[in-house]
């Protein structure tokens, strides 16, 4: 089965980023991953709902939302309502996780749940079989454009192997540092969700640039 290829608009041209968005979806995208933050949880600010609410009314792929902002309970019915199909928030950002996770839920969309580099697999002992998605980042957050830290091969792993042997449902997703040199490597871990940025939108070259993932990924595009 091919994996998900999830390309993040947070590096797509800001000036143009309706031609971008229609450039993928004649190149077999479905999905788009769209980072929020606010500043605070992560030192960067990006997309806003009203944006999201703007980019919805200009396709129909459905929109992976990546919350890297404190507190988003607060937060979570307004992305709904903007177009969110599913919506991320990261484990050290929520108080109480699996209330945020059954609120998600609540407005019928899918929830999953991110870990940063450093937190480990633990952290979600008690929540897998409430989530649709395991969000491992492979960068430190907050920026695009970032090396793959390798380490996270190995957090990767024992991700995939909790899964198989509870036989738990959610997708494995990995966001940062992933391009056409390493993206087949990823996604034999057993990764079903691939989140690219730069390698997709660099040099305005979308059509090209996936063309070689898919390739990498022995998938027609």
């Amino acid at each position: 089965m091919n994996p998900t290829i999830n390309p993040s608009i947070l590096s797509a041209n800001f000036c143009n980023i309706e031609k971008d968005i229609k450039t993928l979806e004649k190149n077999s995208i479905t999905s788009i991953h769209i980072d929020v933050m606010d500043g605070n949880f992560v030192p960067n600010i990006a997309f806003g709902i009203d944006q999201i609410r703007a980019i919805r009314e200009i396709t129909e792929m459905k929109f992976d939302i990546h919350l890297m902002i404190n507190d988003p309970d607060k937060f979570i019915e307004r992305f709904v309502d903007a177009g969110a199909d599913n919506i991320t928030v990261h484990a050290e950002s929520c108080l109480h996780l699996y209330r945020t996770i059954e609120l998600i839920k609540k407005y019928g969309v899918s929830a999953g749940i991110a870990l940063n580099p450093a937190t480990p697999l633990e952290s979600l002992r008690y929540l897998y079989k409430c989530l649709d998605k395991v969000l491992i980042m492979t960068v430190e957050p907050g920026f695009g454009g970032q090396n793959f830290i390798e380490e996270m091969k190995n957090k990767l792993k024992d991700l995939v192997t909790i899964k198989e042997k509870y036989n738990y449902n959610f997708s494995i997703q990995v966001d940062g540092g992933i391009n056409k040199d390493n993206v087949e490597e990823i996604v034999k871990l057993g990764v079903t969700d691939v989140v690219i940025g730069s390698s997709i939108f660099k040099n305005n070259e979308i059509e090209k640039n996936l063309k070689e993932i898919y390739s990498a990924l022995k998938m027609e595009g």
